[in-house]
């Protein structure tokens, strides 16, 4: 004989612990006698499941026989009950832009050099889209919304726009991924109604190589942290994150090594050291507790502008990142150097992917040789 509508309100309200049955799938779990909870019991998909469907007495039994019928509707229909709530759900919580964008940075910050920590992937976002939409569901979010959130520096501020749409497509497809109804075509269309940027490519300003050496001389007087990174960011051609985030141990029998995850390849780049490259670390100011070769007053990583500032202060148009250029100008001027040691000294990927699989070295002593020059150069009297 089927069970069904076995239980009433004043049973309901006696019964002790345990399991009790109404009928067709539908119990009222109590752990006490007061106080229980209603589960429904059905085959989803030939698996046995059961759904909660409210705690007792909030939940009283007539409600409690309505939900049951509901699921068991859907259950008919094709539908898993449990699955649709667990939809309805996230519908309901409404994921802000914000916490959409936080949880795409959480996937990617494992790709991201350092762990992001240098703030960069976020910095578009937070600066220019999280303000002004950051507490809207990003289920909202359209051509339209995009548009009139970065119009405003969609020419001013070319490269920064073009990140943060890039990122806000990273953002629309997790949350796609998370199972959200978004318009994973609003960026695309954005920039359709944006245009095209009126945009002119600026290069990082740097140094003339003739300037280079009295500008040398003259750091090797100051007695800060950040004048012994530039010079060492100087001597080795390196970029500023290389040198901000270096650490002893990557340095070994005068070859510094960065790993794969420092570099903008992604592979694994050796830099020969100078005698004068050893110089600026064994003479270097030492911040005890720090990890790192040129580290903050407070012992972290320098910050991104501080070797900036530096030359800021002595009203220079150059930047750190130019002296790549400033070395890249002096070698093709005044030196013979091949190309392939010319470039895999500024750390680039010479030759196609199939050119690389054969010709497996890194050029270490050649590439040693250019730098001991470069060295001797930097070192010279100027007025000599």
């Amino acid at each position: 004989m089927t069970l069904l509508n076995a239980l009433t309100q004043l049973k309901v309200k006696n019964l002790g612990p345990g399991k009790h049955f109404d009928g067709q799938g539908l119990m009222l779990v109590k752990s006490q006698k007061k106080t229980g909870k209603w589960m429904l019991r059905m085959t989803v998909a030939g698996k046995r499941r059961e759904m909660g469907l409210g705690r007792w007495p909030d939940v009283p039994l007539a409600e409690a026989r309505q939900r049951a019928s509901d699921a068991r509707r859907q259950l008919r229909a094709g539908v898993d009950p449990i699955q649709a709530r667990r939809v309805a759900m996230r519908h309901e919580q409404r994921l802000t832009v914000a916490d959409a964008i936080e949880r795409c940075f959480a996937a990617r910050q494992a790709e991201l050099k350092n762990d992001g920590q240098a703030g960069r992937w976020l910095s578009p976002l937070s600066v220019h889209v999280i303000p002004k939409i950051g507490t809207m569901a990003v289920e909202d979010v359209d051509q339209h919304v995009l548009k009139k959130t970065l119009e405003p520096i969609w020419h001013e501020k070319a490269d920064t726009a073009r990140k943060a749409m890039n990122r806000m497509n990273l953002t629309l497809k997790h949350a796609a991924a998370l199972g959200l109804d978004v318009d994973l075509q609003a960026v695309m269309k954005a920039q359709a109604l944006l245009g095209k940027r009126r945009h002119e490519t600026k290069h990082i300003p740097s140094l003339p190589y003739q300037e280079a050496p009295k500008f040398y001389r003259w750091l090797t007087q100051q007695n800060f942290s950040s004048a012994f990174a530039l010079r060492f960011l100087m001597l080795t051609v390196a970029r500023t994150s290389e040198v901000r985030f270096a650490v002893p141990d990557e340095i070994e029998g005068g070859v510094w090594t960065l790993d794969p995850k420092r570099t903008k390849t992604a592979t694994e780049h050796r830099v020969p050291l100078s005698s004068e490259a050893l110089r600026v670390i064994d003479t270097r100011p030492i911040l005890a507790g720090s990890e790192f070769l040129f580290p903050s007053p407070r012992g972290k990583a320098m910050s991104d502008a501080t070797m900036s500032r530096l030359m800021e202060r002595e009203e220079m148009e150059a930047r750190p990142h130019g002296f790549r250029a400033t070395f890249r100008t002096w070698v093709e001027e005044m030196t013979d150097t091949p190309y392939e040691v010319k470039e895999t000294a500024l750390g680039h990927q010479v030759g196609s992917e199939v050119e690389r699989a054969y010709q497996r070295g890194d050029l270490l002593e050649k590439r040693r040789v250019l730098l001991d020059q470069w060295a001797a150069f930097l070192v010279s009297d100027p007025n000599e």
